[in-house]
């Protein structure tokens, strides 16, 4: 935690904390191989039929979490998973209400709330419409309420694709998500059929090679050893000028380094001949490398301006030629791009930086819509980082710093396993029925969408 955080936890902190109504971040649960999914038992409900209802009790019943329908005298909740998949008209809200409001007394802290719905421009009417979109509203305004580490999240699922729900719940209920707060989620059917549930939770990635560039430190680095620990081999990729630090994260995970600069003509056809030859071939590429070059705009010349764009974005359009091709990233394979709230929410003096971001935004959502990627099942989403605690937040004047960290609802910076464990969520095979999604790993921000 920061030095603000660590403070105000301390008894004499607290005090002035709470006197001065200064925020006071909890301590966030976050993931651990072997620790149960909930801490605690999971109070379930829903609206009418609640048609989600039956597969997220078989999730959780496989998981070993305790299910319980009825709010307990007494005994902590580790989670509420709320099902308003049949709503038909606002008024029908009230049961989320009436399910949600009277458990957030008992709700542990790092507790979670998960509501499910249906897509609203699937709906059959303008009522069912509002009512569906109305629960955006209520999950993002919970999320700023909810104290102590607590999360609310919501999961829109498509018709027709309730079998693909098991990673995203889980994502969502476990500690992998602890800095993902006030999020849609959407969810569709995944090509080919539901998708394969692994053999082991704790190692969903096992046989898989995955490539991340900008590996050798930070979040790239963070990502490396997430993957890794979860099961896969890691070809980590960097620039010859990190080849220290990069040979020490791949010999870290048991993995493969390979110095290039991702700008470089043929840096895809180079990423594709070293998995292939070393590996075998390549099932996740982790698009990670990136730069800032912050200036505001009237200051920023053509270099800056070209050097930001072209490793931030064109450097993946050029990778992805070669990787993307037949005899690239394998069928059923999951490609995961950084963007940055800056992409959504825009930054002063980061005008391209914001330009590069927002523009892997529009790349994730064409690739996810492509044809020829959909027939062999590879999919491509975004992770939107917001302030997480690197070296190079570490160099920000104190007042900046700590404004950052505390501009969001757990009051508190992330960590880059934070955001390593979105993308390997995202990179799971379970998690085929994510599709096109940009998931900001942002504490819930109060800036931005």
């Amino acid at each position: 935690m920061s030095g603000y955080a660590s403070l105000v936890n301390t008894p004499v902190g607290k005090r002035v904390a709470t006197r001065l109504g200064l925020p006071r971040p909890a301590r966030l649960r976050r993931y651990a191989v072997g620790e149960p999914l909930v801490d605690g038992p999971v109070l379930v409900g829903g609206h009418g039929a609640a048609p989600l209802l039956g597969e997220v009790r078989r999730v959780l019943t496989a998981a070993g979490s305790g299910v319980l329908d009825t709010l307990p005298a007494g005994e902590g909740l580790g989670a509420v998973v709320a099902d308003l998949g049949a709503v038909e008209d606002p008024a029908d809200l009230d049961s989320l209400r009436g399910l949600v409001g009277p458990a957030l007394r008992s709700l542990r802290p790092s507790g979670r709330v998960v509501v499910l719905g249906r897509l609203p421009e699937a709906a059959r009417a303008p009522a069912q419409a509002a009512a569906r979109r109305a629960l955006e509203g209520v999950t993002r305004s919970l999320g700023k309420e909810l104290r102590q580490g607590a999360t609310a999240n919501l999961l829109l699922v498509a018709d027709g694709a309730e079998d693909a729900i098991a990673s995203p719940l889980r994502f969502l209920l476990s500690g992998r998500s602890a800095y993902v707060d006030g999020q849609v989620v959407t969810v569709t059917a995944a090509p080919g059929g539901p998708p394969p549930e692994p053999a082991d939770w704790s190692l969903p990635l096992d046989g898989k090679v995955a490539v991340v560039t900008g590996a050798a430190r930070g979040i790239g680095s963070a990502v490396a050893r997430t993957l890794a620990r979860d099961g896969a081999t890691v070809v980590g990729v960097d620039i010859p000028a990190s080849g220290d630090a990069l040979a020490r994260v791949a010999n870290d995970v048991g993995g493969t380094a390979l110095q290039l600069d991702v700008t470089a003509a043929d840096a895809g056809k180079r990423i594709v001949a070293h998995a292939v030859s070393r590996h075998g071939g390549v099932d996740v590429v982790v698009h990670n490398a990136g730069i800032t070059r912050d200036r505001l705009l009237a200051n920023t010349d053509e270099e800056r301006w070209r050097s930001v764009l072209d490793v931030n974005l064109m450097s993946i359009l050029r990778m992805n030629e070669a990787l993307l091709a037949e005899d690239g990233v394998r069928d059923g394979g999951h490609l995961v791009l950084l963007s940055s709230m800056a992409g959504i929410a825009g930054n002063r003096g980061q005008t391209s930086y914001a330009a590069s971001k927002a523009g892997v935004i529009g790349l994730v959502r064409s690739l996810a819509a492509d044809e020829d990627l959909r027939r062999r099942r590879v999919t491509t989403n975004a992770v939107a980082p917001g302030f997480i605690e690197t070296e190079m937040t570490a160099r920000m004047p104190f007042a900046t710093r700590e404004v950052g960290r505390l501009l969001n609802s757990l009051s508190q910076g992330g960590l880059p396993v934070d955001v390593a464990e979105t993308i390997a969520w995202l990179a799971h095979d379970a998690s085929a029925g994510v599709n096109g999604n940009v998931v900001r790993v942002c504490g819930q921000s109060l800036l931005g969408a």
